[in-house]
């Protein structure tokens, strides 16, 4: 038989056991389609949150109360201490090092907004007019606590708060309560959705001094510090170290975590994670590999005088080897395009559901998917087909 002989007696005998064939390639579909879909989750959450941490600051660094430990903890907590308290004078020592483009202070509390017989709680951000530009945040009117005669009394309101508070009337210059303390509205922020989790259109900020004494405190929460450049990040951080070390009497009572640092970690984990669920994912087209000579294997059996009839024409052995070799590329091939196909109706099923998770797949897992696919059914018809080729023409025909 020439090659096309082979191709079009392997398509026909597909064609012809028709609930046999659509199994196989249902349960290829499935497997590709699973490496497809949980590879495009996979990646998707990790670039999500790659984004995530990326749309919070350009070469940030955050400084915190504490030295954190291989195990993550404050080495004192065990013996009843705590971690010395950041404070104002420590973050306006950090803005004065050559390697920090800008700094910002930073208070986290709850209080009640009021105005216009309006009530709500919300999340109070004390810091100082270097937020904005760390945190990538943007105003859609007015100023950013712009120093001036009101300074201590301003207060930025987010997006959805303003709307909420003033929908008939511009915001700016409107007079507002945090608890019982009176603020007058110097600006609006831009809406800019949830940021790590959190709506940062539902977030007032307040100058640092007006949070610290709403909150009864002269700690800070964190202090937030954006480095002149990428490649000043790392000399940042050891001037952060070092600087603080001599401002708390030699004690290494802080920790500096590289935005970096965080990124790479993540990446990491999800990449890794990525690559596990596609592994998992690959166990089905192993499944399906068995399945294709399980059932093979008993085509053989059922197809015992046809395969005599070729031998007894003058067929060689390789060819009926190349025979069943055709019929598995057959049907591992519709299976591995049509599992290709589902797992990319999968994956704009996920990004239509959430719209900020990139669920697309990766090139690779799509290509991989695919070839394995191929491999799996091909191998798997290698026993079915040595058996047919090994049949004796004679024995063969004379079976009914």
């Amino acid at each position: 038989m020439t090659l096309a002989d082979t191709f079009h007696l392997s398509f026909k005998t597909v064609l012809s056991y028709r609930l046999r064939s659509v199994l196989i390639i249902l349960a290829m579909t499935l497997g590709v389609a699973a490496v497809v879909v949980l590879t495009a989750l996979g990646d998707g959450a990790r670039k999500y949150v790659v984004n995530q941490f990326s749309s919070i600051g350009t070469n940030l660094l955050v400084v915190m109360p504490g030295r954190a430990e291989t195990s993550g903890a404050f080495p004192g907590a065990v013996l009843g201490q705590t971690p010395r308290d950041l404070t104002l004078k420590d973050a306006q020592l950090l803005g004065r090092l050559p390697q920090v483009r800008r700094y910002a202070p930073l208070n986290v509390g709850e209080a009640e907004l009021s105005a216009t017989n309006r009530l709500r709680e919300v999340t109070v951000l004390g810091s100082n007019a270097d937020l904005i530009p760390i945190r990538h945040m943007k105003l859609a009117q007015g100023s950013f606590l712009k120093r001036g005669a009101d300074y201590s009394a301003q207060i930025v309101l987010g997006s959805q708060l303003a709307r909420e508070f003033f929908p008939n009337t511009p915001a700016i210059g409107q007079r507002v309560r945090l608890n019982e303390r009176r603020f007058l509205v110097s600006g609006v922020l831009a809406p800019q959705g949830k940021t790590m989790g959190h709506n940062t259109d539902e977030i007032v900020i307040i100058p640092v001094e007006q949070a610290q004494s709403l909150f009864n405190t002269t700690s800070l929460f964190r202090i937030l510090v954006e480095a002149k450049s990428h490649d000043a990040i790392e000399p940042a951080k050891q001037a952060i170290l070092e600087t603080l070390k001599q401002s708390h009497d030699g004690e290494e009572d802080i920790t500096v975590i590289t935005q970096d640092a965080v990124l790479a970690t993540f990446d990491r984990i999800l990449h890794a994670l990525t690559l596990a669920v596609a592994g998992i994912a690959a166990i089905s087209l192993i499944v399906a590999g068995i399945l294709v000579m399980n059932v093979m294997l008993v085509a053989v059996n059922q197809r015992t005088s046809e395969i005599g009839l070729l031998k007894a024409i003058g067929a060689p052995a390789a060819n009926i080897r190349f025979l069943f070799f055709a019929e598995a590329m057959w049907l591992s091939t519709a299976g591995a395009i049509f599992g290709f196909l589902l797992g990319q109706l999968g994956s704009l099923m996920l990004r239509l559901a959430y719209p900020d998770l990139p669920a697309w797949a990766p090139a690779w897992a799509s290509i991989a998917g695919i070839l394995v696919a191929l491999i799996t059914g091909i191998l798997a018809s290698i026993l079915p087909a040595n058996k047919a080729a090994r049949l004796d023409a004679v024995q063969a025909l004379s079976k009914k």
